[in-house]
């Protein structure tokens, strides 16, 4: 039987996850990527349990540990001018899985790039899908933008929420959506006493500090905006110490800290959920290319890369890939529905001061739902 063949369109997590993964299964795979240089852009990631399941199944739990800061304790909860007010403990999801913790964006990009070319992947990078065409085989024939002409048993896009493929396979796809909030990141030196993610509530506005590694950590916030706006990247320092001003203890630290070189990220949070079908014949989506969510749950990462694991079970199990990606899709469907509407609901609480009961209540439930196998 002919070795079946892959193409990944995106070199993000989702992307190199399945690209790893169908390596391992025996096929051939290229991936190609439209950025040259295959940057990474953001600060830090907060990592859940769950996520770190994902991760684990994927093989590189050993190397995100090493290179991130994998925690035992459950979230710190603190008042703006820093004292603790609670400590929610959270029970592993796996013995000896760690409950939460975070990494730096560009070192779990280099964990999994390295990954996905050691596997044997062919990388092709500043390559786009310009063409492509099905014949009654479902075989996929693929023009891309370095003149080359290839064809394949399968096409999986995991080109991002602002994916332009999305457009041209399903034109009536719906398209990002602003949620209301704008999510600022900051790099720092952490301090031997953020041993966990804390978080900061000063309504309406919520701050966070996560550790990344033994001598890092990332701030996030979540702020208010009506309306997208732009703020120029020499300003971004003077706008964020001004949303940091209810804010007492380290969080008064590093606001103090703030200058024209601080190492600040920030994006106004978009949310799409794509109705399923999420394929059209051997070309198919993953990852935020068809539920691209807020970080309310931390589990965007997390999800793209049970969509590899679970994807790349059903082209190993079933013979006809057609089923394969009907089946993947019937799986994944309802958790995927979960994660992108209660993040966007768990914000809007934030924006609209719903009682902390309910907003608890809500990601209490999330949560739980999240433990439930992949």
């Amino acid at each position: 039987m002919a070795q079946h063949s892959l193409l990944v369109v995106g070199g993000g997590i989702a992307g190199m996850s399945l690209a790893i993964r169908m390596r391992e299964r025996g096929w051939k795979v290229d991936l190609v990527e439209s950025d040259p240089q295959w940057r990474v852009y953001g600060a830090g990631i907060s990592i859940t349990g769950p996520t770190f399941r994902a991760f684990k199944r994927l093989g590189v739990l050993d190397e995100l540990k090493a290179n991130g800061y994998p925690s035992e304790f459950g979230v710190r909860i603190c008042i703006p001018t820093g004292q603790v007010v609670a400590d929610i403990p959270t029970p592993p999801i796996e013995p000896g899985m760690p409950v939460q913790g975070g990494i730096m964006r560009p070192v779990l990009h280099s964990i999994l790039s390295n990954r996905t070319r050691g596997a044997g992947t062919d990388v092709r990078l500043g390559v786009t899908m310009t063409e492509w065409s099905e014949d009654n085989s479902g075989e996929v024939t693929v023009k891309t933008s370095d003149g080359q002409q290839r064809t394949y048993s399968l096409v999986v896009v995991a080109d991002g929420a602002l994916s332009k493929t999305r457009e041209r396979l399903f034109p009536d796809a719906p398209k990002p959506k602003y949620t209301g909030q704008y999510c600022w990141r900051l790099v720092a030196d952490r301090p031997a006493e953020i041993d966990r993610c804390h978080f900061y509530l000063a309504h309406p506005i919520t701050a966070g500090l996560m550790p990344t590694s033994a001598t890092q950590m990332y701030m996030f916030l979540l702020s208010p905006e009506p309306e997208k706006i732009r703020v120029a990247e020499g300003e971004q320092w003077q706008r964020l110490r001004q949303l940091m001003a209810p804010f007492g203890g380290i969080l008064g630290k590093l606001r103090g800290q703030l200058s024209a070189s601080s190492q600040i990220n920030v994006r106004p949070l978009e949310a799409v959920l794509v109705p399923r079908p999420w394929h059209r014949g051997h070309v198919a989506m993953i990852g935020d290319a068809v539920h691209a969510t807020t970080p309310h749950l931390a589990s965007g990462a997390g999800i793209a890369v049970e969509d590899a694991l679970v994807l790349s079970e059903y082209l190993a199990s079933e013979s006809d890939i057609g089923s394969a990606l009907d089946a993947f899709e019937e799986r994944r469907w309802e958790r995927c529905r979960m994660v992108v509407e209660n993040s966007v609901a768990i914000g809007d609480m934030e924006l609209n001061h719903a009682s902390p009961d309910k907003l608890k209540a809500l990601m209490a439930q999330s949560e739980q739902a999240l433990r439930a196998d992949i």
